[in-house]
């Protein structure tokens, strides 16, 4: 897929204030670690993640979305008349029905015009809400729209730390289904595209591959599906080292592809942004693709994996923070259970990024909209 007209316009995300420590998890899992003599920092580790971050109790993915979705309007300066579409497309949502995209849209006052609905793809919900958007434009069918998301972690960590001390025949080999749980961080992004004539940045949509391989959908699993307002417990049941293998496996596949379709080389590639899992999964995959880790910004080891969030709340953390400078060639690199993979290229020329939360590390920057 070749985009001539498309272009990321602006970012906005919202990170949460309560910062929970790889060390505070597994305090509150000290009747499992006795029981199975697992040494203190095992999960950091393993994962290379320090600290996630959670929303209040009681929080809706709606509320942070409709801010995350606001910072990237105001930072654009676009007229929210000519948004013609809203994508929701996080895991997390407030109900089964309605969309959350109708809260949303409600709360940002677009117009009634505008398509609205949800979308879910696991971790690439938002690269995938975003692909959905450059055809949209591309196609001529709007001018601009807008993917959000907001991914909540609470829930999920709480649970698995609650069925991992409460499960006393429990084996160590067991308990590697729920680490990656552990990992889990909450966050919010959005992403605003537009066609090229309305665009003040021109960070060029350039193309993507797709590729999918669902003979391993099998390898990471939720329970029963239900709303974050009904109260939702969940549990995730994931093959850690499998999900790695075959998701590596996709990717360099994918990549091979993705290079052919922008006719780019390994070499022409100034900046990596990828789904943030793990620091072992992203040295593993690099090497996969031949690719070098100093090209990359990572987040996982402060923000944890932020599902769907991850990859778009990354790149605007990126460019936020100077490591995308203007004519940068930036590949988008995600994977996701199922497994599905979608890379996408870019060409970058000018940053703006809306946000709201204090970052946990000193950058330097306000958490104010910034522009750089």
């Amino acid at each position: 897929m070749l985009f001539e007209n498309v272009c990321l316009e602006s970012f906005g995300y919202t990170l949460p204030d309560e910062i929970v420590t790889s060390a505070q998890i597994e305090e509150r899992l000290r009747p499992t670690y006795d029981r199975l003599r697992l040494p203190a920092g095992r999960l950091e580790l393993i994962t290379g993640v320090q600290e996630r971050r959670f929303w209040a109790a009681g929080t809706l993915p709606s509320e942070k979305s409709i801010l995350s979705a606001e910072s990237a309007l105001q930072v654009a300066e676009l007229d929210r008349r000519h948004v013609g579409a809203l994508i929701h497309a996080s895991v997390c949502r407030d109900h089964l029905e309605p969309a959350t995209a109708c809260v949303v849209h409600h709360g940002l006052g677009l117009p009634a015009n505008c398509t609205i609905f949800d979308l879910s793809n696991a971790c690439l919900g938002l690269l995938n809400g975003a692909l959905q958007l450059a055809a949209m434009i591309e196609l001529g069918q709007i001018r601009a729209g807008l993917v959000v998301g907001t991914e909540s972690s609470r829930p999920l960590v709480e649970t698995t730390i609650e069925k991992l001390n409460a499960t006393t025949d429990l084996t160590r080999q067991a308990t590697k289904s729920a680490i990656a749980s552990l990992t889990i961080g909450s966050g919010s992004c959005a992403m605003l595209l537009v066609h090229r004539d309305l665009s003040h940045t021109d960070n060029r949509l350039v193309s993507g591959s797709v590729r999918a391989n669902t003979r391993f959908h099998q390898l990471c699993q939720s329970g029963a599906d239900a709303a974050v307002a009904a109260g939702m417990q969940p549990l995730m049941d994931t093959d850690s080292a499998s999900l790695m293998r075959e998701g590596i496996a996709t990717g360099a596949t994918t990549f091979v592809e993705f290079l052919a379709e922008l006719a780019w080389s390994r070499a022409h590639i100034d900046r990596t942004i990828c789904h943030q899992v793990g620091t072992t999964h992203r040295n593993v995959m690099f090497e996969a693709l031949g690719l070098e880790t100093s090209i990359d910004f990572t987040t996982v080891e402060w923000l944890g994996n932020t599902g769907s969030v991850a990859l778009p709340i990354t790149l605007a953390i990126a460019a936020q923070q100077g490591h995308i400078q203007p004519h940068d060639r930036v590949a988008l690199l995600g994977i996701g259970s199922g497994i599905n993979c979608l890379m996408l290229g870019c060409h970058w020329q000018r940053t703006l990024v809306g946000s709201s939360g204090s970052l946990v590390r000193d950058t330097g920057l306000a958490t104010s909209g910034q522009e750089r």
